[in-house]
């Protein structure tokens, strides 16, 4: 998927700068989906534990289960 791109010598510090600020990006959104997804998890966990709160809490165990595993491995 990745291209080999002859970048001119001039211009490879903007398209550096660029990708620097790509991967921070890319980084922080993943960490900020893992804690999402955390944080759904612990109010699943909880709402799970009252009766009426586990109609709720099931399905949002799942989802931060799955925004945990796909912000940590997608």
């Amino acid at each position: 998927m990745e291209e080999n791109r002859n970048i001119p010598f001039l211009l490879w510090p903007f398209w550096a700068l660029f990708q620097l600020a790509l991967w921070i990006l890319k980084f922080t959104g993943r960490l900020i989906g893992a804690i999402l997804g955390l944080v759904m998890l612990i109010v699943g966990v909880i709402l799970t534990m009252t009766i009426v709160g586990a109609i709720i809490g099931i399905p949002l165990i799942l989802l931060g289960g799955m925004l945990m595993w796909k912000s940590i491995f997608g």
